[in-house]
């Protein structure tokens, strides 16, 4: 099955598309079929691999490049153990300010290392993966970056992959990798604020709600509200049968909070 159904029409239409800041006139991928792995190895017993679209990179190393009409390709392997406080962004098409006051915005590392002390989770993988923010060449994406990341994901033995986007375009992008790991037998799971464009890309699961762009693990400095997104979503990785999407609860839990008078 192919990352990207139409990859000639979608590298013409690429080819004509005059970059904008709005993504006006972009020719976003359009798949109709999805690749789809079944998860063969409960929450408390599995491997749980991170990729983070948050354009993340470690302070004093090469940041990526927002300025091409591709974007970057390239990725950032980075250690559980960094600290959020060494973490710098290099941000296209969101407003960093909620992953710069709490990184579990956009890369819930302290929830899921939570998980896993709790027995919940069998355990985080030792790295996580950071991509640039900014990758509107969808072919590169296929032919570059996805294969990429799969082999190193696979050096890892990691048994399933979270993909937690940033931007409207990161929505597409880690679509497409979800496509390449789920083909190459690694079970993912996506979250969603845009489904819209998920819809389009057609990742084989994801789990969508109606949060915003540069918080879509959930609302920064609010553990709770992460927890929410991050319970439903990795417990629903489980129960897929086949492609899809599923909307989560966390709209409908804040509305009762703020009902109650709660945060």
């Amino acid at each position: 099955m192919e990352l990207i159904e139409k990859a000639g029409e979608f590298a013409s239409r690429f080819g004509r598309w005059n970059p904008n800041d709005d993504l006006n006139g972009y020719p976003w991928v359009e798949n109709v079929h999805a690749p789809f792995t079944p998860v063969r190895r409960a929450l408390p017993m599995m491997n749980l691999g991170l990729i983070s679209s948050a354009g993340a990179y470690i302070d004093g190393t090469e940041s990526f490049n927002l300025s091409g009409k591709g974007g970057d390709t390239t990725f950032r392997e980075i250690p559980i153990e960094v600290e959020a406080s060494d973490l710098r962004y290099a941000a296209k098409g969101y407003d960093p300010k909620a992953v710069t006051e709490d990184r579990n915005a956009l890369i819930p590392i302290d929830r899921l290392v939570e998980y896993q002390d709790n027995s919940v989770l069998g355990s985080l993988n030792s790295a996580w993966w950071s991509i640039s923010s900014y990758v509107p060449d969808a072919s590169a994406v296929a032919t570059i970056l996805a294969p990429e990341l799969v082999e190193r994901v696979k050096h890892y033995g990691v048994q399933a992959v979270l993909l937690i986007p940033a931007s409207r375009l990161c929505h597409q992008t880690l679509g497409i990798v979800a496509r390449a790991l789920e083909q190459s037998g690694i079970p993912t799971i996506n979250i969603s604020v845009d489904p819209k464009i998920t819809d389009k890309v057609r990742p084989p699961r994801t789990a969508y709600y109606h949060g915003e762009l540069g918080s879509v693990a959930g609302k920064p400095n609010w553990s709770e509200y992460q927890r929410r997104v991050l319970d439903e979503t990795l417990r629903w990785m489980e129960t897929f049968d086949q492609p899809g999407s599923r909307k989560l609860a966390v709209d409908l839990e804040t509305q009762v909070e703020a009902a109650r008078g709660e945060r």
